[in-house]
């Protein structure tokens, strides 16, 4: 406690000095005055009581009530303003009415009438103050009167404390410092202790304290009062005798009388009245607080104050980084965020380089991609804002968005899922616009809206959030954004609005502070606090009083201004205040300042709204006094100016430059000042210094060193001063968006490059700096990390012996059970997982990533040999690599963030022995190993060691290598070592990796070191020596170390999967299997299985050895011992796999010699799967599957680590590596398919590899890595790829966990849903000049050469013209409540007018419909499905405006015609297509190329004339419904991480759904659509936009043309922009291109992709974009092509989850969907495919004349799933809807592990695989006799037809275009 007081009669009457004892009224001034004291520090105040006064006859019956009202209204308003009264009772003397009663203090009776009189203290002012001293002069006592005062003391003491139990203040006595001897041998428990100063006594009074302290040894002391003579409060303050004699006692001194140094000082010194100048403080000295923090410090030499302190935080301290919502968020108007100040500043070019926030670091997009960092560094916090215009866009509750509130929903959860603790600003300086508009922070209504924002927030985020900073630095926003107007919102007033700004901020703060209190704290238990910003304020001149006061002032101004408020007493500092008001004072003519005044109640609302002090530190300042005139702002007001010292380190900030040693000064400032009564940790929630944005910004070796000094001064404060900091704040996480320095000025721990769309992340020097303060938890020397694995394998997993393999061996089953498989089986993605303790880890090798080659006395390599001969593309070399051997806390940084459970990495033998031999052994290395394997164990994750990984002593290859037999020794020497100094922490050894490799490309080939080129002998004589080798290490760990060490061993073996070209040709299936004996069965058999060779290799290489002329052999024999030493000596089956190849039978050449012509077959790759960038080894992901089947059948079920899989891409794939993310996704699904669903041992999974490094013969041309390195840089940089994110997430989920989407939702659609099927006009009547039917545009479209696959035509078609009863039957047993189709307007109106209606093709309609009456089916007429009339395509067609009107008149003939039985019309079908690929593309009808917006703009007024026309003529009396039906995909994003790839989408979206939808639904085209075509259009020259525009007239008779909203839905891209340049066209307009995702499953047609879960979105699409409209599917449905199966299983699943989807998308999404059409009732002409295509639920023969529709599988499906009008609940038993209709056939599944086998009905055969009827069975017999006699005329038809057209074939036009199935 810091004292002052006790008030004097002075201040009542002049002439007397007493102590004030209420026998006057209390001076009007005295609360000023107590404001002042609390100002300067002050917390306790002397309130000395008059015993005479209170009780006048000394009884406590006879109080004078007067006196007691009056001290208890001076308490009061002392706690008012923030001081405690300190209460002293009485001081020594007996009073004069007792003592002619009792006599004096030796009468133990007095003793009793003074308890007396306590108790009666106590019960009147108890309830006021907690401090007390019972006697104030007890050294005016002697002997008995000592004794029986002493004795009235404890006796009160103990009376207190059972009156107000647990309370933590005290009571004590007081004494001079020199008569503590006298009584410290008495019980008393506390002393207050009176001491007397003056400057040439200094060492006396020290040596006074030293003596007066020991003798009270650990007693708590007050020391009551001090008294200075002749001496100012700064040489008092700077005395360190003093210091050190009150600091170094042990003592728990409670508090410190500081009247005397709140007086002014005097140059010259002069003896002072103690007692006078106690009410005379004047405010032109400095604080209490500030003039001790600064004395503490002041008299500190350099050395004393920078000295580096080596120690640890506490053992809970919190590690933080930093970002700010504006800064890095970027997405400023995605998914509805409002626009924010700062928007609205950078839009106005308000910032370096007219730079802007609109994307910065994409971490709207990004939430994976910043975690990942986080995880990386290792911090266990992470400090972010919100953007409040993103959850409010208008500022308000009612504009909430709940995709901003997902955002952060996401980022939360990701923090928490990766063991992060979020902290929350809730503002860090982005107001929405909209509440700036409304005067933003100056109006008084924020704080009510900034209380509902924190309210949602709370109750939103608040079970995750613990902590919560309701403001950032609120000081910047008040001074930069309201005061000079340099940040949002730019507004200049220093007068008033700055300081209405932080009056209304600090209210907001309380108010959000009382919400969390009252509704949130109990339930969620966290904490909300205040971030405030402060420089350390240092004198310019020490020696100048008034440089230490203006420092003060400096502090008050930027601190205490909204500190004191919050923390102190709830309202300004007094000297603020008095500051303000003198200069109001002096400048009358123009106002400086105006300071609002906070309310009694609104202070105390605010006073101790903090559950903790957050502080921004960055720099200090130095400080002077100045005469600051009448100017406005802090130091105008203030009197003060801030300089920085040359000498410090300067930034790319001009505000920030280096004083580390100020934080530590500010820290014990703000414990002192603010945290004395309110006991609240302090955070520091921001520190950091920026860089140049130029240069080397990845090294930034500046950082590091503020970073350095800036933690260690916190550490000084915590260890040192006592002061309570939990936290530490690095800002920023990442470079961003730095306000007005825009990009200018990077804070970043990592550097990210804003070059680049995908906005890369590379960790800088300084996260791998700060991670390692986080590692040690600070500065302290680290402990040995010592590791006891649990012992687990202390018995060998030998197994026994296994036959050898059969030729060809018995896993042959695996080429029977999945090499027929479809295509649906075969690609259909496995959701499941793995079991727990799966080993997911990544790999690398030593010479590949570790580089110093030569450095710390590492041997030469035969690769350091090789490559520095340069061998390898660019000279390229490993002698620096990824410098992993120089950048371990890199590589552990990358294994954190991908938090995976092992690291492989193989040890460079020639680094720990550098000549191969144990004698030559290099400390240096095994240290650096050592360092690996302890880092690795400390982060929990698992050594895989390699032990030969290629990298061979060059010493040893010059004694013959591995075609050297002492090699076996040799190597089992090194591993012998190895076992013994790494074995107590590593528990996963493989012996060699892909010995394959070394003997074939090693040996034989030559192609990589040693290069020998003996390709067949040499390969197998060393594969001879390595299988030996092996096993000779294998036993040496079994017999020395396994029973200690408990690990396991194997050897890493390669292999490809083998497909056999034709697997029904028995010698194919032999030659794969030979294929993989010799490569996997090499060396997997002698180890796995009998100790020797497998037969087929023996025979093979015994066979052509004596064709040879060869006496024996080239292949080595094992002897028996040999045999019983290698067989079994594996603990686990080590896979590398790659890629899949096809291989056949074929006789090699007998010379020359040669391993690969040894195995009589020729190998090519898998031509259907994607290329790589390594030739020959594409991304085959099935193969895997099926490999590690063989490798169960083959091996005896062993248990299987994938050691590797990995793929290559190019030099120019840096981050954005989608092809590896495909890899990834594919290759390990089919690892889980092995686990799960074939009971394959995979335990674990090794990605190749963590970072792109040296590729061997590729060098750094390829990268295999997670992680991009730079080659290019000196420090290797490491940015995490696309890919690293997602393994990250495989490896969180333990593999593919069933998404919600994939999850099957049972129920049913409403009752009255509507279930069809479609049909077109051309692409099923034929009769194409029937009955006086005209042209259509499709007739000369299909009659043109190379327009339609085949040089097919609708000529015929299905021959519906004349088969209405046989579509109508099929209809029936479909069970479909409607049926579209459309009218053909040449059948009806020839040469399109009404001028001439056909009535034949009338006639044709109305028996159609009379039919579907009959048949109780609903028509759904189309008006216009594509085949227009070729006359009117003469004159222009869709881009002749008459056009219009023409469809109005034959719209009009429809209605009158068929309205009566049509309830149902659709006016155009797809217009997309018609205008696009018709009058686009030109490859649909009619051809015509780039006019698609005229023609569009034609169609879409020529629907809404025949709507109207509808609405206002037709709709009273025949009461149908009408509309259109529009397309589309949906699509996604191909980098959903990615802006530029959101973007692409929504340009995708608007340019397809939306350039019909917007304008029929919303009156336009869609804005975005509208604004890039027009400034396209601009930018070459053109006059106008080459949109055509719709005049308002227009616009308002096209606006809600619609009753419904038909939709026709296939599937869904991945889209991702494209520059065109400046091509004017629609594919150049939209920037967007397609792909798909790898895994979804294909069709026949190209661009259909089976994607079920984007139909639910397009729906949910739909019903946000244009206001939930009725919706109908009208078209959905997949293609086939080639050989012809009615059971199409493709099609019944696509059906099942389609139509599932939109389930629920009706029930889940709310999407009011009516009604479902399957497209296609049959199979038909498909456009410009021709027949090739097949939709159809029925198949249609078209080698039969009849044309009979054949039900394929699919249609009894569709038909079940409308019996049951959905998908009923197989949990609630069967259900009727299932029961098959009596004269329906059906088929009975019996179900088998992984197959369904069918059981045929006696009326059912099996035809070739199918489940027919006898009578389909023998139509299906003519079906194929009438095929083969086709085929063979089709063939001789096609080679003249070639060799015809060859030389007039041409290109289709824009293949990449998707050509639409209609």
């Amino acid at each position: 406690m810091f004292l002052a007081g006790p008030m004097t009669k002075e201040q009542v009457q002049a002439s007397v000095l007493d102590a004030f004892d209420c026998s006057h009224p209390i001076p009007p001034g005295s609360k000023q005055h107590f404001e002042y004291l609390q100002s300067r520090g002050v917390t306790h105040f002397k309130v000395p009581l008059s015993w005479v006064q209170l009780l006048p006859t000394g009884f406590p019956g006879h109080p004078q009530q007067s006196v007691v009202t009056c001290y208890q209204t001076l308490m009061k308003q002392l706690l008012e303003v923030g001081l405690q009264p300190l209460v002293v009772l009485h001081g020594s003397t007996v009073p004069d009415s007792l003592r002619s009663r009792y006599g004096g203090w030796e009468n133990p009776e007095l003793g009793d009438m003074f308890q007396q009189y306590a108790e009666f203290v106590f019960g009147e002012f108890g309830d006021l103050s907690e401090s007390w001293v019972t006697l104030s002069s007890l050294e005016e006592l002697r002997d008995a009167e000592l004794q029986n005062a002493a004795d009235a003391h404890n006796n009160i003491y103990r009376h207190y404390h059972q009156l107000f139990p647990g309370r933590d203040g005290g009571i004590s006595v007081g004494v001079k410092a020199s008569k503590v001897p006298i009584i410290s041998d008495t019980q008393l428990l506390i002393f207050s202790i009176k001491i007397q100063y003056d400057c040439t006594a200094g060492q006396n009074l020290a040596e006074e304290l030293k003596s007066v302290l020991g003798k009270c040894g650990d007693k708590p002391i007050l020391f009551y009062e001090v008294a200075l003579m002749d001496c100012s409060s700064y040489q008092f303050l700077s005395d360190t005798n003093i210091l050190k004699a009150l600091g170094n006692g042990g003592q728990n001194v409670l508090g410190f009388d500081m009247v005397d140094m709140l007086r002014p000082d005097d140059p010259t010194p002069k003896r002072h009245s103690h007692q006078s100048d106690r009410s005379h403080l004047q405010t032109s000295s400095c604080s209490l607080t500030y003039c001790k923090t600064w004395s503490n410090f002041a008299t500190m030499t350099l050395t004393e104050r920078d000295a580096f302190l080596n120690e640890s935080f506490p053992v809970d301290f919190q590690w933080a980084s930093s970002s700010e919502s504006f800064k890095v968020e970027g997405g400023w108007a995605e998914d509805g965020k409002g626009e924010s100040i700062w928007d609205r500043f950078g839009h106005d070019g308000l910032a370096f380089a007219n730079q802007t926030a609109d994307l910065a670091c994409d971490s709207y997009h990004k939430v994976d991609y910043d975690v990942y960092l986080l995880r990386g560094l290792h911090v266990n916090t992470y400090q972010f804002s919100i953007s409040w215009a993103r959850l409010f866009p208008s500022g308000h509750r009612g504009s909430q968005s709940e995709k901003g509130a997902l955002y952060y929903d996401k980022l939360i959860n990701a923090l928490i899922d990766s063991g992060i603790q979020p902290v929350v600003t809730l503002y860090h300086w982005d107001l929405p616009q909209a509440l700036q508009d409304c005067g933003g922070w100056t109006n008084a209504s924020i704080v009510e809206a900034f209380k509902d924002y924190a309210d949602f927030c709370f109750s939103r985020f608040g079970d995750r959030v613990k902590t919560w900073n309701t403001f950032s630095s609120p000081w910047v926003v008040s001074h930069a954004g309201y005061g000079t107007g340099e940040h949002a919102p730019g507004v200049k007033d220093y007068v008033v609005a700055s300081y209405q700004v932080t009056h209304n901020m600090i209210k907001s703060h309380a108010e959000a502070w009382h919400v969390y209190n009252e509704k949130y704290r109990k339930t969620q238990v966290g904490r909300v606090g205040i971030a405030l910003n402060s420089d350390w304020a240092e004198p310019l001149d020490p020696s100048r009083p008034e440089d230490i006061a203006a420092a003060d002032r400096y502090l008050q101004f930027m601190l205490g201004w909204f500190a004191h408020p919050i923390f102190v007493d709830g309202d300004y500092p007094a000297a603020f205040k008095t500051q303000i008001e003198q200069k109001i004072n002096e400048c009358p003519l123009s106002e400086p300042a105006r300071l609002p005044v906070f309310t009694a109640e609104e202070r105390k609302r605010i006073h101790g709204t903090a559950d903790y002090f957050g502080l921004n530190h960055y720099t200090s300042r130095l400080v002077n006094n100045s005469v600051g005139g009448c100017t406005p702002g802090p130091q105008g007001v203030g009197n003060f100016q801030s300089h920085v010292d040359p000498s410090w380190s300067s930034t790319a900030s001009d505000w920030i430059y280096s004083a580390p040693w100020g934080l530590r000064r500010l820290l014990n400032y703000i414990s002192t000042e603010y945290l004395n009564i309110i006991k609240v940790p302090i955070h520091i929630t921001g520190n950091g210094m920026p860089t140049e944005h130029i240069g080397d910004s990845l090294n930034d070796v500046s950082r590091i060193d503020y970073m350095k000094s800036y933690i260690n001064e916190a550490l000084k404060a915590i260890h040192l001063d006592g002061v309570n900091v939990q936290r530490f704040t690095v800002q920023s996480l990442m470079d961003g968006f730095e306000g007005p320095q825009g990009y200018s000025e990077r804070f970043g721990l990592h550097h990210v490059n804003f070059d680049l769309p995908d906005r890369p992340r590379t960790p800088k020097q300084s996260a791998y700096f700060y991670s390692s303060v986080i590692k040690n938890n600070g500065f302290a020397a680290k402990k040995q990390f010592f590791y006891a694995p649990e012992l687990k394998n202390t018995e060998s997993k030998q197994n026994t012996s296994i036959p050898p393999s059969t030729v060809p061996s018995q896993a042959r089953v695996v080429w029977r059970k999945f090499s027929s498989q479809t295509n649906l089986q075969r690609k259909l993605y496995h959701y499941g997982t793995f079991p727990q303790g799966f080993s997911w880890g990544v790999s690398s090798s030593a010479y590949q990533i570790e580089g110093g080659w030569n450095a710390d006395g590492k041997g030469p390599s035969v690769w350091d040999t090789f490559t520095q001969n340069g061998s390898i593309p660019d000279n390229a070399n490993g002698d620096v690599a990824c410098d992993s051997y120089h950048r371990l806390e890199e590589d552990f940084y990358m294994l954190r963030a991908l938090k995976v459970k092992s690291y492989r990495f193989s040890l460079s033998w020639s680094r720990i022995f550098p000549d191969g031999q144990r004698i030559s052994l290099n400390q240096k290395g095994v240290d650096y190993y050592n360092r690996l394997i302890d880092g690795l164990l400390a982060y929990n994750i698992t050594p895989m060691v390699t032990l030969y990984h290629w990298d061979l002593p060059e010493a040893l290859q010059t004694l013959g290598g591995w075609d050297n037999v002492e090699m076996i020794n040799i190597f089992n020497d090194f591993c012998d070592f190895c076992f013994a100094t790494f074995g107590d922490r590593v528990t996963f050894w493989m012996t060699f990796n892909q010995p394959h490799t070394i003997a074939w490309s090693g040996y034989g080939l030559g192609q990589v070191p040693p290069n020998v080129k003996n390709p067949g002998i040499a390969p197998y004589r060393v594969a001879h020596n390595l299988i030996k080798a092996h096993a000779k290490a294998y036993h040496t760990y079994d017999d020395k170390y396994r029973a200690s060490q408990g690990g396991l061993i194997s050897i890493a073996l390669n292999a490809d999967w083998i497909e056999p070209k034709d697997v029904n040709v028995p010698r194919e299936v032999v030659a794969a299997d030979r294929a993989l004996q010799f490569q996997l069965g090499w060396f997997a058999h002698p180890i796995f299985k009998n100790g020797d060779y497998p037969d087929a290799m023996k025979w093979q290489v015994g066979n052509k050895s004596e064709l040879q002329g060869l006496k024996e052999t080239r292949l080595p024999s094992f002897t028996e011992e040999e045999k019983m030493f290698i067989k079994g000596t594996a603990d686990m089956f080590c896979v590398n796999h790659y890629t899949t190849k096809i291989v056949s039978h074929v006789t090699t050449r007998l010379s020359p010699q040669s391993y690969i012509y040894d195995q009589d077959l020729s190998e090519a790759e898998e031509s259907d799967s994607p290329t790589t960038a390594i030739k020959n080894q594409r991304a085959v992901a099935w193969g895997l599957r099926r490999l590690l089947n063989w490798i169960k059948e083959e091996y005896g079920d062993p248990e299987v680590y994938i050691t590797e899989n990995g793929v290559a891409t190019d030099i120019t794939t840096t981050v954005d590596d989608i092809d590896r993310v495909f890899y990834y996704k594919m290759y390990v699904d089919e690892a889980l398919k092995a686990h799960n669903l074939d009971a394959v041992k995979v335990k674990g999974y090794i990605a190749t590899s963590l970072m792109d490094s040296f590729e061997w013969l590729n060098g750094y041309k390829v990268g295999f890595g997670l992680h991009h390195v730079d080659f290019t840089n000196p420090i290797k940089p490491r940015t995490p790829k696309r890919s690293a994110h997602y393994y990250y997430q495989v490896i969180k989920d333990n593999g593919f966990p069933l998404p919600d989407d994939e999850k099957i939702l049972y129920g049913e659609f409403p009752k009255t849903f509507n279930w069809s099927t479609a049909s077109a006009s051309y692409q099923i009547e034929g009769s194409w000049r029937a009955d006086g039917k005209g042209l259509s545009i499709w007739d000369k479209f299909a009659h043109t050469p190379l327009k339609v696959s085949n040089s097919e035509n609708g000529d015929i078609a299905c021959d519906s013209y004349n088969k209405i009863d046989k579509d109508v039957e099929v209809l029936k047993t479909l069970k479909v409540t409607h049926y579209r189709f459309s009218v053909s307007w040449p059948r009806v109106l020839p040469d399109g007018t009404t001028n001439h209606v056909n009535e034949a093709g009338v006639n044709y309609y109305d028996r159609l419909l009379d039919a579907l009456e009959a048949a109780n089916i609903q028509p759904q007429l189309t008006l216009y499905h594509w085949d227009l009339p070729l006359a009117l395509q003469k004159v222009g067609g869709w881009e002749n405006e008459t056009i219009v009107q023409r469809f109005r008149g034959y719209a009009d003939l429809l209605f009158s015609r068929f309205g009566r039985r049509v309830k149902f019309w659709i006016t155009l079908n797809e217009p997309y297509i018609v205008a696009n690929l018709g009058y686009g593309y030109g490859t649909f009808a009619p051809g015509i190329y780039n006019r698609q917006y005229i023609a569009a703009h034609n169609l879409i007024k020529a629907h809404a004339e025949a709507w109207h026309l509808y609405n206002d003529k037709y709709r009273a009396t025949q009461g149908g419904i009408i509309s259109i039906t529009i397309n589309s995909d949906w699509a996604e994003p191909r980098n959903p991480y990615k802006q530029e790839d959101v973007d692409a989408t929504n340009r995708y979206l608007q340019f397809f759904i939306g350039w019909f939808a917007h304008p029929i639904f919303r009156g336009d085209y869609p804005e975005l659509m509208k604004t890039i075509i027009r400034e396209r259009s601009l930018a070459v020259g053109l006059p106008e936009s080459r949109l055509p525009e719709f005049t308002p007239e227009e616009i308002k008779r096209i606006n809600g043309t619609h009753d419904y909203f038909g939709f026709n839905h296939y599937c869904s891209v991945l889209s991702y922009p494209v520059n065109l340049g400046k091509q004017q066209d629609y594919e150049a307009d939209r920037g967007t291109g397609t792909t798909h995702d790898r895994t979804w499953i294909e069709s026949g047609s190209f661009w259909l992709k089976i994607t079920p879960f984007g139909f639910r979105k397009i729906l949910k699409f739909i019903k946000d974009e244009y206001g939930n409209p009725p919706l109908y599917v009208t078209e959905n449905g997949i293609s086939e092509r080639g050989e012809v199966n009615l059971n199409d299983v493709h099609r019944k699943y696509y059906y099942e989850q389609y139509i599932n989807q939109a389930l629920k998308a009706q029930v889940l999404d709310g999407v009011d969907l009516r009604g479902y059409t399957a497209w296609s009732l049959m199979d038909n002409f498909e456009w410009a495919s021709g027949y090739e295509e097949r939709f159809g639920l029925f198949f249609v023969n078209h080698s039969d004349p009849t044309l009979p529709r054949i039900p394929k599988n699919s249609a009894s499906r569709y038909a079940s799933i409308i019996t049951c009008n959905g998908f009923p609940d197989p949990a609630l038993g069967p259900h009727e809807c299932l029961n098959p209709d009596p004269e329906v056939t059906t088929t009975t599944a019996v179900t088998m592990p992984h197959t369904t086998a069918a059981i045929l009905p006696m009326s059912m055969v099996d035809f070739l695989g199918l489940e027919l009827s006898t009578h389909d069975a023998e139509v299906a017999l003519y079906v194929i006799f009438a095929f083969l006699l086709v085929s063979v005329l089709g063939a001789v038809f096609v080679l003249h037809r070639l060799w015809k057209t060859k030389r007039n074939l041409k290109k289709a036009a824009v293949e990449s275009v998707k050509m639409e199935r209609m």
